[in-house]
């Protein structure tokens, strides 16, 4: 019971940290999705380190981070400094090859592989996900749209929650599973369930805003998030599998580490930002 209560009131300090930073103005939500990046490299760059035999530098990859997510946020401003940005993160991740020669690491082709592997793991879909939200009108001024990106998180939790919802009511019905290498609990039913439910939703949002995009258009919206946010999870299961461990990190009480809470969101975002810019074609 202490357990659930933990983990109702992360999840919900969660939920309004990302709805009140992502709501209230691209700068709080730049600042939230920054921090996110950079306890998510932390945590990639220790978890390889500890569980894999990996040397990296936590707080520089964390660092390289950062400059990615503020590079695109500034071009996208059209803010002073981008240039200067995206010179810093090449400066910087040239400098975490080159670094190698002289650490004497025991496995510096691993330490390379890695931190490639963590900034466009990790990094890169952080950094992509203004791109669904900053934008330019008629006149050339910039337009901040939230719904874009808190559509995206709503359709990752309701994806989530109707799959556990299924899988627990009715995978005793039907058996199979969807990915039992990795994800043994998992069941097709649940994931079913979980993108059913995700679809309505998608109905209900174009419902409440009819100007943004046409139902078909959500729907489709939502059933590339249900997708490779699917995807993201279960990538996350296989590397947790390989590594051995069960959760990510202790970061969020009752929740584990920034991994296991941002999983499907680092596939599904890249994934919607092409989806969004391909269907503005038309």
């Amino acid at each position: 019971m202490k357990n659930l209560i933990v983990r109702a009131l992360t999840g919900a300090v969660y939920v309004v940290l990302l709805a009140g930073c992502t709501l209230y103005g691209p700068v709080s939500a730049y600042l939230f999705f920054s921090i996110v990046a950079m306890a998510t490299l932390w945590e990639f760059s220790t978890l390889m380190n500890r569980h894999y035999g990996a040397a990296l530098i936590p707080y520089l990859n964390s660092f390289a981070g950062i400059l990615l997510t503020s590079a695109v946020w500034l071009w996208l401003v059209g803010g002073n400094g981008t240039g200067q940005a995206f010179a810093l993160y090449g400066m910087l991740m040239l400098y975490m090859l080159v670094s190698e020669l002289y650490r004497k690491a025991a496995d510096p082709l691993k330490n390379w592989a890695l931190v490639f592997a963590s900034q466009i793991y990790v990094a890169l879909p952080f950094a992509l996900l203004p791109l669904m939200s900053v934008g330019y009108d008629e006149n050339g001024r910039i337009v901040y749209e939230s719904i874009y990106p808190m559509a995206l998180f709503l359709f990752i939790w309701i994806n989530d929650t109707g799959a556990y919802l299924f899988g627990c009511s009715l995978s005793r019905y039907f058996t199979a599973k969807l990915f039992p290498r990795i994800s043994p609990k998992k069941s097709w039913v649940g994931s079913i369930g979980g993108g059913l439910l995700t679809v309505a939703a998608s109905v209900a949002i174009s419902y409440f805003f009819p100007g943004m995009l046409t139902l078909p258009k959500w729907i489709g919206f939502a059933l590339v998030v249900v997708v490779f946010g699917t995807w993201g999870d279960l990538t996350e299961s296989l590397m947790k599998r390989h590594l051995g461990i069960k959760d990510s990190g202790n970061i969020l009480p009752g929740h584990g580490g920034m991994l296991d809470r941002f999983d499907s969101a680092i596939m599904a975002i890249p994934a919607a930002v092409v989806y969004l810019y391909f269907i503005s074609l038309f």
